[in-house]
């Protein structure tokens, strides 16, 4: 790790930045010098405008001092990290003003090329690259269009960036394809479209001419994939443990549930397997999205997971949240009718903590 340690602390290096769209100063931009992410305009919370979540997805589950040294690269944009070692995978919560934002992508963007390797990786979770979603989401005064502006400029600026890794040099280096998707893509590319046919598909994609990404190259990187960046709105990543080893129960659950296959609205669903975190056994796992909590709530997603599974002969063994939901989405007592571990932190909290702390 003496390498890594060296290469870490170049992660939020300044550098000039590339001719890029919407390079026009945005909402929550406060002027402080470009490559310090560590001090976030606080005083800009959901209730003024300018402000802007991330939920970056890293390839990364398993490995604690590469987890931690990801989460860092974030500086004090960071508000929230759960890492799933079944899924092979690190959701990190992020907020700030764009400069903030802006700088916290690059410095990630860095720290997981440095880092991950797609090489040797195998997860139940669906992945393209290293670094492999990045949304951003505006709140509360900031509008859509700004988070999709501020999305277009930091794909433009990652795609240009160069960083030596295992057996490559910074010069040698031939960029990470970067592609956007919904909001950011004017809403003509899904994630799901992306994700068709994982890693190998759209590499054979590109191979064929049938897709191209919006920035950089037209070939994978060999180590670090390719990325996805988008914007989006408030998004509810829920999972539901069956008590069942089944996965194939888990799956057909998912089928009939997500939105695609007649369920419901605003849903999307796989079945997985993962290990039981106490260690005992496996377990099936219906791991869902909710695009839109409020066409389809947790309450009314759980409860389907869990009649459908009934049905099938199997119960519930719990569910988790991933990432920080907000407020709207929740109600007095939820930990106890979705079977979650224990209440969870939401994302006004987590603001209200960090406030709190400076």
């Amino acid at each position: 790790m003496t390498e890594n340690k060296r290469r870490l602390r170049d992660f939020r290096r300044t550098e000039d930045a590339p001719r890029c769209p919407e390079q026009a100063a945005l909402p929550g931009d406060t002027g402080r010098r470009r490559g310090d992410n560590r001090r976030v305009s606080e005083t800009r919370a959901p209730g003024g405008g300018g402000f802007f979540a991330a939920v970056p997805n890293l390839s990364e589950g398993r490995d604690p001092v590469r987890i931690r040294a990801l989460a860092e690269a974030a500086g004090g944009t960071l508000l929230d990290r759960h890492s799933d070692p079944s899924h092979h995978r690190t959701v990190l919560t992020l907020a700030g003003g764009a400069a903030e934002m802006e700088d916290a992508a690059l410095a990630l963007f860095r720290a997981a090329v440095t880092l991950l390797d797609l090489r040797g990786h195998r997860g139940e979770h669906p992945r393209i690259g290293a670094l492999d979603v990045l949304p951003f989401v505006p709140l509360g005064g900031t509008t859509p269009e700004e988070a999709a502006a501020l999305a277009r400029r930091v794909a433009c600026r990652l795609a240009h960036e160069r960083i030596a890794g295992d057996g490559i040099t910074e010069k040698d280096d031939p960029g990470v394809p970067v592609f956007l998707y919904g909001l950011a893509s004017g809403a003509r590319r899904s994630l799901p479209e992306l994700r068709r046919g994982g890693l190998r598909g759209l590499a054979a994609r590109l191979a064929a001419g049938e897709i191209e990404p919006d920035f950089g190259p037209k070939q994978l990187h060999p180590t670090a994939g390719a990325m996805a960046v988008g914007a989006r709105g408030p998004l509810l990543a829920f999972n539901v443990n069956l008590d069942t080893e089944r996965v194939e129960i888990a799956r057909r659950l998912a089928a009939g549930i997500r939105e695609s296959g007649g369920g419901l609205p605003a849903v999307r669903a796989l079945g997985v397997r993962l290990t039981d975190p106490g260690g005992k056994r496996d377990l099936a796992q219906v791991s869902l999205n909710l695009l839109d909590f409020r066409r389809t709530s947790l309450r009314e997603a759980f409860d389907a997971v869990r009649r459908e599974a009934e049905a099938a002969g199997v119960g519930v063994a719990g569910s988790e949240i991933v990432g920080l939901p907000p407020e709207a989405a929740l109600w007095p007592g939820a930990e106890n009718d979705l079977l979650l571990p224990s209440p969870p932190r939401t994302l006004e909290a987590a603001l209200r903590e960090r406030r709190g702390r400076t």
